[in-house]
């Protein structure tokens, strides 16, 4: 799980499918992503780092676990 990115959408009392819309996926696709099922393009990345205000550093963000390879 990306504990960093479901931390910055929950601070901000954001849904999944609020960070999905602005993203212009669908949810499930996102929430693959937040759950590290799937990886994110460099694209997508970039647009979180923006969305979240540039206020977590964006090699933080997308910190990598053991089951997530970027």
């Amino acid at each position: 799980m990306r504990e960093k990115l479901r931390a910055a959408r929950k601070a901000r009392n954001l849904t999944s499918r609020n960070v999905a819309a602005f993203l212009g996926v669908s949810e499930r696709a996102y929430n693959h992503w937040e759950n590290a099922n799937r990886s994110m393009s460099e694209e997508n990345w970039l647009k979180l780092f923006d969305y979240f205000d540039r206020e977590i550093p964006l090699h933080e963000l997308m910190e990598k676990t053991e089951r997530q390879k970027i």
